[in-house]
């Protein structure tokens, strides 16, 4: 317990699902967490849930499609830490499409949503993190990045770049105090798969293919992105922690 305790930590799209679990964990864990979501409401639910469980959380709108929200996100934290221990690119999005019907439209929400918010506060956020000299961020990639679906094509694409950016961080940012690496999700029970996940025909296709026999849980992932938080992989950058029941082991 309390393994961030005195920390400040910022989770994007931290309004439901995988996010929300960081979040809770995180602040139950010590650390002061700023959720994050574009919808303002969700993420007031959540800090509302983490301060009633006797936490420390702030509820911040941000849409990280747009620069100007997230400097204002980044300016809010900025007043009110003055610092950032922990960064999580957490936001994401699919639209499923085959990729040769795929619109310019759906093609620019998807990696402005994945790849260029989480860009955007790597390098914007790096003056708070430079503050802290102990910091940590943690990127969302997929076992998509390492492997093709039909209909997943812009996702994967998007995916794959972040787990690249991870490594050219972890080089880049290892001057200044602050590690960077990934964590790579399985299939997860949430809103995003939920399309795959319930439905019986591709949900036995997809257990059929993972060695545990299960779907992952917010829970699973928020377990490992506290791992990559914390002192405990303070000798790890630039290395991605794969958490998907043995499914990239089977192929």
């Amino acid at each position: 317990m309390h393994r961030l305790a005195g920390r400040i930590a910022l989770v994007t799209g931290s309004g439901a699902g995988i996010g929300r679990a960081i979040a809770t964990l995180f602040a139950r864990e010590g650390a002061h967490v700023y959720v994050t979501d574009v919808d303002e409401g969700a993420a007031r639910t959540v800090a509302a849930d983490i301060v009633a469980a006797a936490g420390e959380a702030t509820a911040l709108a941000c849409d990280v499609r747009a620069p100007e929200s997230i400097r204002a996100m980044l300016g809010a934290v900025a007043a009110g830490s003055g610092r950032l221990d922990i960064l999580v690119n957490n936001a994401g999005l699919n639209v499923r499409s085959d990729f040769r019907h795929m619109g310019d439209d759906d093609w620019l929400k998807i990696r402005e949503t994945n790849l260029d918010g989480a860009v955007r506060l790597a390098r914007d956020a790096l003056d708070l993190l430079k503050v802290s000299g102990n910091a940590s961020i943690i990127n969302i990639s997929s076992i998509m990045a390492r492997r093709g679906l039909r209909q997943l094509a812009a996702y994967s694409v998007t995916k794959g770049a972040i787990s690249a950016l991870t490594r050219a961080l972890a080089v880049e940012y290892a001057p200044f105090g602050v590690r960077v690496n990934t964590l790579a999700p399985g299939f997860v029970d949430t809103n995003l798969t939920s399309r795959f996940v319930r439905n019986p025909l591709v949900r036995k296709a997809l257990l059929d293919q993972t060695p545990l026999g299960r779907f992952g849980t917010p829970q699973d992932i928020a377990n490992a992105a506290l791992f990559l938080a914390s002192d405990e992989s303070a000798f790890m950058t630039g290395s991605e922690l794969t958490i998907d029941g043995g499914m990239a082991a089977g192929l």
